[in-house]
């Protein structure tokens, strides 16, 4: 199986961190409001249990 390239795994964990933390995007945009974020403490395990299972499986 071909390795992601970075544009891939950049899109993957924007899709997580859409999904699981509410984050419109992944890139900083040097704005204190637009750059960090209050997260749940159950949001972001769950979206850190999904890129770790994500990268899990690539290996297969």
């Amino acid at each position: 199986m071909p390795k992601a390239t970075q544009h891939q795994t950049d899109q993957l964990l924007t899709e997580i961190a859409k999904k699981h933390l509410n984050l419109e995007t992944l890139e900083t945009r040097n704005s204190d409001s637009l750059d960090f974020h209050d997260v749940a403490v159950w949001s972001l395990k769950e979206a850190l249990q999904e890129a770790y299972e994500a990268g899990f499986n690539a290996k297969r």
